[in-house]
């Protein structure tokens, strides 16, 4: 069984409603932030309940069919996703190593310099914004994990850091092992 599954969503601020389709229902999640919609399968059942003290509500998440099970941890972790950004938002944040390589925003894109013949110009999609600190710190902001996920891993496929100098973009965690050039003896 799954242990993600089996934990309940804490639906503190935040407001859940659930419609009906016929091969399954469509979870809509409110917060402070903005909305989130998403569908779910009619073989995942979402039940609301109150917690004993009565000041917060809970989501549990049952699947009937043993083929299905696999999916019961995903789906949980996808309805928690969906709260998680409509009260806090995710980020990611990036950073460019190299000499004359540089961000600047113009308008609501975001211009790169990066070492290659022509600027990139890159507009995000929409539910997620760009900030530039510095001409080197990005932060990629917005309240659906995956578009954020994918917006800063396409601004990274610009110019990964490469191993020798370690020069291109690169999330602010992320450790690049570097490799020693060649040397004659």
């Amino acid at each position: 069984m799954s242990r993600i599954g089996r934990k309940p969503i804490n639906l503190k601020d935040v407001e859940l409603t659930i419609s009906s389709r016929q091969v399954g229902s469509d979870v809509t999640v409110t917060g402070k932030l903005g909305s989130l919609t998403m569908f779910v399968p009619g073989f995942i059942e979402l039940n609301i309940q109150d917690s004993t003290d009565g000041d917060c509500k809970y989501l549990n998440i049952n699947v009937n069919n043993k083929k299905f099970k696999p999916l019961w941890g995903l789906y949980r972790t996808l309805i928690d996703n969906m709260v998680q950004g409509v009260t806090k938002g995710f980020t990611k944040e990036l950073v460019i190593q190299g000499i004359g390589y540089r961000a600047e925003m113009k308008g609501n894109s975001c211009v790169f310099s990066l070492g290659l013949s022509h600027k990139i110009t890159f507009e995000p999609p929409p539910g997620v914004t760009l900030e530039v600190k510095e001409q080197t710190n990005i932060i990629v902001s917005g309240i659906d994990k995956q578009k954020v996920g994918e917006v800063a891993a396409k601004i990274r496929s610009f110019r990964k850091p490469e191993p020798y100098k370690g020069k291109g973009i690169r999330y602010k965690d992320e450790i690049v092992r570097r490799k020693s050039t060649k040397t004659n003896k």
